[in-house]
């Protein structure tokens, strides 16, 4: 009997290793998966930051290139012969410019 006891724990014993083999690893590949995560989230938080200069001067751009169309606009408006032409080519070019603003 005492053989058969043996048995019967190596056939209950033999399941558990493979099972916690399968739970450890799959916590070690959430920890890493984690770790990778919160690292790309820092670079991209980086380079969100490295471009906050550039984003800021593309904007005062585009405001300074619509502060310049709409006043091309108003005087083609006024009758400017070549603030019309310069809005009519800008047509054109598919460049949609709005009635003045005032």
């Amino acid at each position: 009997m005492r053989g058969s006891g043996n048995e019967r724990e190596a056939e209950v014993g033999g399941w558990w290793l493979p099972v916690m083999l399968v739970i450890v690893s799959f916590f070690v590949l959430m920890l890493f998966e984690t770790g990778y995560a919160i690292h790309d989230r820092g670079a991209l938080r980086d380079q969100r930051q490295a471009q906050e200069p550039t984003m800021q001067e593309a904007i005062k751009l585009r405001q300074q290139l619509e502060t310049l169309a709409n006043k091309t606009v108003q005087l083609a408006a006024e009758g400017d012969e070549g603030a019309k032409t310069v809005v009519d080519q800008m047509k054109r070019q598919g460049v949609g410019l709005g009635p003045p603003k005032q």
